[in-house]
């Protein structure tokens, strides 16, 4: 497949009456390119075309990629007004295949970015937002396979209820059927990840803001709240993602600091596990499991224990890349050495496309921080600083691909013969 440059803002925006989705703009932030210049080209000409839902849906993922959050909210709800499908057309013509992808209006983190792993590829994408008051206002375009791009969110978890009955007899088939999306679901997984072989995970436990406060003026111990608990521990807001909120709690005295500055009713406390290696740091790997087979797509290495790859200094340091490369290049040991626990995570979920964010616990098992079939996964990176990517993620695209075309290729031929029986 070709690869694709950044895009300048003058391409950018010469295409901004086509629907972009997220990769050209997430290639341009990760590149360190600008993109205000193209926001504000985008509003001089959304103001212009006040109708047009398409250039109102690009700037907004264009704010949400700029973090400026409610902006970009705002500006998406009213594209959804106007639109509610989207479609990201193929590269590489003609189109093979058509894929639905049912999604939710929300932050990057609301839905599944697979377009950042088919920018090139000859696979149609058609974004269909729905709401739980609205699923199906639009008519429903052609399409020949069907995905739920929706992440486990408490806010989706009646959503994805009222499309379990609505899937059951869908005419094609479904990618990450809704039944199984919840298994994903932060303090769900935790739940049904335990002792499992090979593979760790600190269950999180609901607490409320009057328990933790109790333990945080000495009204009672974190083991009365909650029996066989200790500092240090891990809390967040329920509901957060991207680590907001996320802190390692190691006293009393921080913990009454920390209600005081989160300040909301319900959080989850989980066990600190300490992954750190003997040299101190601590190393994430972020897997990609399609169609139950792990591929690896990053390592991060950091002296924090909340490790995000774009804080870990990874671009500055070339040791760092140098260790991840031998990761990725030998990623097959380390997938036969936890064939068990990924195995699990796959009979578990059941989902055909899963994102997993892990590192080994000091006893050599898997230790799973989070599931997610929304999680950002992309060969963008610059290829003169991380030549040793490109192969590695073209293993990732190709499995993603072959997976949407062989489920819907095996439908097509069991339709067929089921009209040549008729015949």
């Amino acid at each position: 497949m070709p690869t694709l440059t950044t895009p300048t803002p003058e391409q950018a925006t010469a295409d901004a009456t086509q629907f972009l989705g997220l990769a050209p703009f997430l290639r341009m932030s990760i590149a360190g390119d600008e993109c205000t210049a193209i926001a504000q080209e985008l509003v001089t000409r959304a103001q212009q075309n006040p109708d047009d839902a398409i250039l109102w849906m690009n700037l907004s993922t264009v704010m949400l990629c700029l973090q400026r959050t409610d902006l970009g909210l705002t500006i998406q709800n009213q594209a959804l007004a106007m639109q509610q499908v989207y479609t990201l057309s193929a590269v590489q013509k003609p189109a093979k295949l058509r894929l639905l992808m049912l999604m939710v209006p929300g932050t990057l983190s609301a839905n599944v970015p697979l377009d950042c792993l088919l920018e090139n590829s000859d696979i149609d994408l058609i974004y269909y937002y729905i709401t739980p008051e609205a699923p199906f206002e639009a008519p429903i375009p052609e399409h020949d396979l069907l995905m739920i791009g929706i992440s486990a969110t408490t806010e989706n978890l009646f959503l994805l209820q009222q499309l379990e009955t609505l899937t059951r007899q869908w005419p094609v088939p479904v990618i990450n059927a809704p039944e199984y999306i919840p298994h994903s679901e932060r303090h769900i997984a935790s739940r049904v990840l335990q002792n499992k072989p090979g593979l760790t995970i600190a269950q999180a436990y609901p607490v409320t803001h009057a328990l933790l406060t109790a333990v945080a003026s000495g009204q009672m111990t974190l083991s009365d709240a909650l029996p066989g608990s200790d500092f240090p521990v891990i809390l967040r807001p329920a509901g957060s993602h991207g680590g907001h909120g996320l802190e390692k709690i190691t006293r009393q005295d921080e913990l009454a600091d920390y209600l005081a500055r989160v300040g909301v009713e319900d959080y989850f406390l989980s066990k600190f596990i300490d992954y750190s290696n003997a040299d101190g740091q601590f190393r994430k790997y972020r897997i990609s499991l399609i169609d139950g087979k792990p591929y690896a797509c990053h390592m991060a290495i950091s002296s924090h224990w909340m490790v995000h790859y774009v804080n870990a200094a990874m671009y500055e340091d070339h040791k760092k890349r140098e260790e991840e490369a031998a990761f990725l290049t030998n990623f097959h040991e380390f997938a036969a050495r936890h064939h068990a626990a990924l195995k699990a995570i796959y009979d578990t979920t059941l989902l055909d496309y899963v994102g997993i964010d892990c590192s080994e616990a000091p006893d050599g098992s898997l230790l799973v921080f989070e599931i997610d079939p929304a999680m950002v996964v992309h060969a963008m990176d610059l290829e003169v600083m991380f030549p040793h990517k490109q192969i590695h993620m073209n293993k990732v695209k190709t499995a993603c691909r072959e997976l949407l075309l062989s489920r819907a290729f095996a439908h097509a031929d069991t339709s067929a013969d089921a009209l040549t029986g008729q015949e």
